[in-house]
């Protein structure tokens, strides 16, 4: 297939990349060895580094570090001789069929646009936690309800979601509290009954510090003095989702701000993929890593139907004829005559 530079405009990618997270590197992965000229533009944010150890990515029994899978997959992307840059995209236009791309650094033009650029999970207004995060301060139970099993659990939040929280944890764990760190509940009527019904306690006070020792939490400091100890905390504060650049090039997004996508990661813009946690699949490593295969496999099959429709792959197929053996050679086999 071509690289830039191969092309009659060498400055114009077949494929970009913006973010360098799970998804990003899973495409990279599939677009380098579909052969594609593909460059990965990385801003280093992704989430998967605040994860010291993942528990549920298939083919690590022992778990894997998130740095760890981020450092391998790039490695892995080079192999197949993706490219990549350290840079944060600005601004994002259109010229004909080409994406032009500007970051902080310099501009970038190409044929395919992936948006892999995620979300950022908000950590709750406590003093002191954020230093917790991936330790014992999480953002989702589906992930990390196995890790804290038998555990003292508190939700911080006050929305039907928190509620819906401090349920699915009592698969986990007997002793689950909710904490509303001082905001006045928004939880609906059904959330209040249920929280009465399955007798969870309700912490409405303003939490004034974590007690931690070694990213490891101990208690919650309430303003009033009183102290609640727990081992671990959830918070559903929300997630900004970062889709800025399919908003500047005028791509549908849904109601929370996700990219709106189709099965096979392509947006409502032609020629505009995106995959990962910036869009409405589950926020999960291992899915963002498949939608990232997903979106490479359609952006290159939509090349390859371009270069059909262009006849540029049979200029490819000229410069095979003149160069190289088409045809497998083929040898007479001896055939041996059995004795009678």
């Amino acid at each position: 297939m071509k690289r830039a530079g191969d092309s009659d405009d060498p400055s114009t990618h077949e494929v970009i990349v913006v973010g360098g997270g799970i998804a990003g590197l899973s495409a990279a992965i599939y677009l380098g060895r579909a052969q594609r000229d593909v460059l990965v533009i990385d801003s280093g944010h992704s989430m998967a580094k605040w994860e010291p150890v993942v528990q549920n990515y298939l083919g690590f029994p022992n778990g894997v570090g998130g740095e760890e899978l981020l450092k391998n997959g790039c490695t892995q992307a080079k192999r197949y001789d993706a490219r990549f840059v350290h840079d944060e995209i600005k601004s994002a236009s259109t010229r004909k069929s080409v994406f032009v791309l500007k970051g902080k650094r310099k501009s970038y033009r190409t044929k395919r646009l992936l948006i892999a650029t995620g979300i950022f999970h908000l950590p709750p207004e406590i003093p002191g936690v954020k230093q917790c995060l991936g330790h014992s301060m999480f953002f989702c139970k589906d992930c990390d309800g196995y890790r804290v099993r038998g555990k003292r659990i508190a939700i911080v939040g006050a929305n039907n979601e928190a509620i819906e929280y401090a349920l699915g944890m009592l698969d986990y764990s007997a002793c689950v509290i909710v904490a509303t760190n001082g905001k006045r509940p928004r939880w609906d009527r059904r959330h209040a009954r249920w929280l009465e019904e399955y007798e969870i306690p309700v912490a409405r006070k303003r939490i004034r510090e974590v007690d931690q020792r070694k990213r490891k939490i101990r208690a919650l400091g309430f303003a009033t003095g009183r102290s609640v100890k727990i081992d671990y905390l959830f918070t559903t504060r929300g997630d900004i989702f970062h889709n800025q650049l399919a908003k500047k090039l005028g791509a549908k997004l849904d109601p929370d701000g996700q990219i709106k996508v189709d099965h096979c990661m392509r947006t409502t813009l032609p020629r505009l993929y995106a995959a990962g946690c910036v869009t409405p699949a589950n926020c999960q490593m291992i899915i963002a890593a498949g939608q990232g295969a997903a979106a490479a496999q359609a952006i290159n099959r939509d090349l390859f139907e371009e270069s059909l429709a262009s006849h540029s792959l049979r200029r490819v197929r000229k410069e095979q004829l003149k160069d190289k053996r088409t045809v497998p050679e083929v040898s007479k086999s001896k055939s041996k005559r059995t004795k009678q």
